[in-house]
């Protein structure tokens, strides 16, 4: 059993909360440690640590904790409190696009901002000092399609490579659009396994994203086993193809139509180097 320490301030709190290896905490922790503070006490409290830079708000009654080494910065990275966070809110969530690209070795373009898929309703995005937290709303979480990923404040649940790939396809205009996206899937086709391409993925995954991430596995980056894999399962599967532009929104009359993917191409896919 865990022994009552009794902390003298709540400088000393945060303290002993980084030294466990905590990020993060919530209003109604701080209050439980502190039960003889009236919340004027406790309001006044926070707002000198926040007034020192010591912590920052980043959500009604949630805090994070600024250790020295990232004071200068005066945020923290969303890997060191992402899953606390979700937690508290009681909410399936993983880190995706390209922050869950660059966790499987597809770090070709550094990306400025975090993109976090996780239930309903919807939450709105998080700005502070710099940082910017995107969230997409799902129906489902499948869990089944994530990889948990150690860091020094836990655990990360990120996209596994599949479920990153057809992501990156289905949300293409948050992240720059399918050109960049075909960049990215270039290097991220290396970590896709032939197996990835289960029910579990197809179920989940919206029929147009298989579509499209065949059509550049298949017509742009050559590689054969993964697109062939892909079409059998779809095959398999019975999921009908129906003709769709590789580019959305953009034009698609006078543009000729792949056969086997049913993909109608609209635009030119050039990689970056």
């Amino acid at each position: 059993m865990e022994e009552v320490r009794q902390h003298r301030s709540a400088e000393d709190w945060i303290t002993h909360l980084l030294a466990k290896g905590k990020y993060a905490f919530a209003l109604h922790q701080f209050r439980t440690d502190f039960p003889e503070q009236s919340d004027t006490a406790n309001k006044f409290a926070l707002k000198r640590l926040a007034d020192k830079e010591q912590i920052i708000s980043i959500h009604k009654g949630y805090y994070l904790i600024i250790p020295p080494q990232y004071r200068s910065k005066g945020i923290l990275s969303p890997t060191l409190f992402l899953d606390a966070f979700m937690k508290e809110l009681d909410r399936p969530y993983y880190l995706a696009l390209l922050n869950a690209a660059a966790y499987h070795g597809a770090s070709h373009q550094q990306p400025q901002e975090f993109f976090v898929v996780t239930g309903f309703p919807v939450l709105r995005p998080m700005k502070k000092k710099g940082l910017k937290v995107n969230y997409i709303s799902k129906k489902e979480i499948p869990e089944t399609l994530l990889d948990t990923r150690k860091t020094e404040a836990g655990y990360l649940k990120i996209s596994n490579p599949a479920l990153t790939a057809t992501d990156l396809i289905q949300y293409a205009k948050r992240v720059g659009g399918i050109n960049r996206v075909a960049t990215v899937l270039a290097e991220l086709a290396e970590s896709i396994k032939t197996d990835a391409f289960d029910n579990n993925l197809l179920n989940h995954v919206p029929v147009t994203a298989l579509q499209r991430l065949g059509y550049l596995l298949d017509k742009v980056f050559d590689n054969q086993p993964l697109a062939n894999t892909l079409y059998m399962a779809l095959q398999k599967n019975n999921s009908p193809l129906f003709r769709i532009p590789l580019k959305t929104p953009g034009p698609t009359k006078g543009f000729a139509s792949d056969d086997r993917w049913k993909v109608i191409v609209n635009t030119t896919i050039e990689l970056d180097e």
